[in-house]
């Protein structure tokens, strides 16, 4: 059982591809990145507006401003990208058996896409009109 790695010397060392050490950068740039976006996204939504301004129509004339959908695209594309890549970690280091690996990988990255492409046309085919 390989131990992950903790520091950019240690990815380097114990990655296989370019692919692996990329991921590992990525993984702690859009931690730090999605920490920015969740606390901005819950000033703005509950602490900028008060608690009886927080209703439907606030959030439909929000959802009406193309810069939160792509603000909230946003949340959604690195939230799905980094947790996605830690379950990938996660079945690697569990599901020993090569084929059952690969099956749990393809069932749980189809669902991920799904659920990615679901939350994209929600958030776009959302008409405040």
């Amino acid at each position: 059982m390989t131990i992950r790695a903790r520091t950019m010397t240690d990815a380097k060392q114990q990655s296989h591809t370019n692919a692996e050490l990329n991921w590992w950068i990525f993984m702690r740039v859009s931690g730090l990145i999605l920490v920015f976006l969740v606390v901005g996204h819950v000033f703005m939504t509950f602490v900028q507006v008060s608690e009886s301004d927080a209703t439907f129509d606030a959030v439909v004339t929000k959802l009406g401003n193309p810069a939160w959908k792509f603000y909230d695209w946003l949340l959604l594309t690195l939230t799905m990208l980094h947790g996605s890549n830690g379950a990938r970690y996660s079945i690697d280091d569990y599901v020993r058996s090569r084929p059952n690996r690969a099956w749990v990988r393809n069932i749980f990255f189809t669902v991920a896409g799904l659920i990615f492409v679901l939350g994209t046309v929600g958030l776009f085919s959302f008409n405040p009109n």
